[in-house]
């Protein structure tokens, strides 16, 4: 562990990204780091596990002992580095040309480092107003960390108002995106000779009727006019996408199996649910079918996540703080998903401002500009100005 003086932020993004917390994996040693650092600095934080205790979120609270925090959000987890060719060490920062890569840096461990930096300088310094960082898992792999984080929350500290979620935006605020849910989806069929084709049932041909329904929602989507909450998003309308698809045996045998990831991405004013339902009722149709050739025959779905639209507030306090705190007079919204919807379905007024540049992210050699990263660095210092005030 570090000594006892504070770390600057760019001591902290070196030890955050040391940390391979890939969502797969646990996140425990980079928890186990923050809460100590931060203890270190006479904080106290809070852990709340995930159901096999493999993985923590962390929040914490500096201030006044009242509501109406600002709460800096982040996720700890990261992508995979698997079978990406890097220049360098993914999970140590190296800095060459004005950038700092590293996995994580800008997809939002640079943000993180930041978070904390300000809640120690503000535990220091004091203030008048009081600062929240909440740290979650998983939102990587559906943002499912964040909901059991913020009811945990709830009951342990004061209860906060304004959420600035940090995702690479460019300093930027952002303050709508799509909701978003997803199914992995598998076909199971009866395997006959090709020849006998009535006999049998083709799990790839039947997954095709759902694939081909996906294309036909789309088609028919994008031949409505577009909502006025759309139209602020590019594409301005709900998609539904099958990024991966595997499945059969043979040329000659019909499919015993195929799978496949059916997406959501929906536009705030839609309803996500009954998009979702209307997916499970198609399912349901096509497999009473498939059932009437061979009874054996199913379609199992697994809905692997949940994203909440963030709705553009009217007069919305997170996005007013944002907006003071950055000169930024303009405002977007962008078609990926974040946790800044849930923390708005909890109650939080929340905006999504973070350093970096999502295209960045994910990638080989993913890295964050200094430039941002000081950016993000006047940002906090600016946020504390206003909590002192």
């Amino acid at each position: 562990m570090p000594a006892v003086s504070p770390l600057s932020p760019r001591e902290i993004l070196d030890q955050l990204v040391k940390f391979p917390t890939i969502s797969r994996d646990t996140n425990l040693p980079l928890v186990d780091w923050v809460q100590d650092y931060l203890a270190l600095q006479g904080i106290d934080s809070h852990r709340h596990w995930n159901e096999d205790r493999t993985k923590a979120a962390l929040f914490a609270h500096v201030g006044p002992w009242e509501e109406g925090a600002v709460v800096l959000s982040g996720h700890t987890d990261v992508v995979p580095v698997d079978g990406q060719s890097w220049t360098s060490d993914p999970w140590t920062v190296t800095e060459r040309d004005g950038r700092l890569y590293g996995r994580g840096t800008c997809d939002m461990k640079g943000f993180d480092a930041l978070s904390i930096w300000a809640l120690v300088e503000a535990h220091h310094r004091g203030l008048k107003r009081p600062l929240q960082i909440a740290l979650s898992y998983d939102e990587e792999v559906g943002c499912t960390g964040a909901p059991p984080m913020i009811a945990a929350m709830q009951g342990v500290l004061p209860k906060g108002a304004a959420a600035i979620i940090g995702e690479p935006s460019l300093m930027k605020v952002i303050n709508g995106h799509k909701g978003g849910t997803g199914f992995h989806v598998h076909v199971k069929g009866f395997e006959v000779h090709s020849s006998l084709l009535p006999y049998g049932v083709s799990a790839i041909m039947e997954a095709a009727r759902l694939v081909q329904w996906a294309n036909d929602r789309n088609a028919s989507i994008q031949s409505q006019p577009p909502s006025a909450e759309a139209l602020a998003f590019d594409p301005p309308f709900t998609t539904l996408h099958v990024g991966m698809i595997q499945g059969g045996t043979a040329h000659n045998i019909t499919a015993a199996d195929c799978r496949f990831a059916l997406e959501f991405r929906v536009v705030p004013g839609e309803d996500l649910e009954a998009h979702a339902q209307d997916f499970i009722v198609e399912a349901a149709r096509l497999q009473a079918a498939m059932q009437a050739v061979r009874p054996e025959a199913a379609i199992h779905l697994d809905r692997f996540f949940g994203v909440t639209a963030l709705i553009p507030e009217e007069g919305g306090q997170a996005e007013a703080l944002a907006r003071r705190l950055t000169g930024d007079n303009a405002v977007g919204v962008v078609s990926y998903g974040t946790e800044a919807g849930q923390f708005q379905e909890a109650g939080y007024s929340a905006a999504i401002c973070g350093p970096g540049n999502i295209a960045q992210a994910h990638k080989a050699d993913e890295w964050l500009a200094v430039t941002e990263f000081q950016a993000g660095h006047r940002f906090m210092h600016r946020l504390l100005d206003d909590l002192s005030r």
